[in-house]
């Protein structure tokens, strides 16, 4: 049966169709390793940004208390209203800050796309 004109077509369609799902796989599994790892590094921002946030408000809570307590006698509505500003301003700067960051690349799936070029190279 491997005399016929035919046979070595036909193995050679299968190994290349062996050969396509297996790179296939390979890239897939790249693509799930670095979809992996970017959801960890963004689990473990967020985590650590949380803590801090929680810090962070109950620092101000305490340095708004001091200031006022500190201006109580003299100036307490100036001082209230200097801290509704300063907080005020910092949480619009951030949001700006935040919206940028949001919106440029973070290079997601970099490694798969270095590799298809990598593949489109060779041939």
């Amino acid at each position: 049966m491997s005399d016929l004109p035919g046979a070595g077509f036909f193995a050679s369609v299968r190994q290349l169709l062996a050969t396509l799902l297996e790179t296939a796989q390979v890239r897939l599994q790249l693509l799930g390793t670095e979809l992996e790892q970017e959801k960890r590094r963004v689990f473990s921002a967020l985590v650590l940004a949380a803590v801090a946030l929680v810090c962070l408000a109950l620092a101000l809570v305490m340095l708004s208390m001091l200031v006022l307590l500190i201006f109580w006698d003299s100036y307490r509505v100036f001082a209230a209203c200097a801290l509704v500003f300063l907080f005020g301003g910092g949480a619009a700067f951030l949001l700006y800050r935040a919206k940028q960051k949001l919106s440029a690349p973070s290079g997601l799936f970099e490694h798969s796309l270095a590799e298809l070029q990598r593949d489109r190279a060779k041939d």
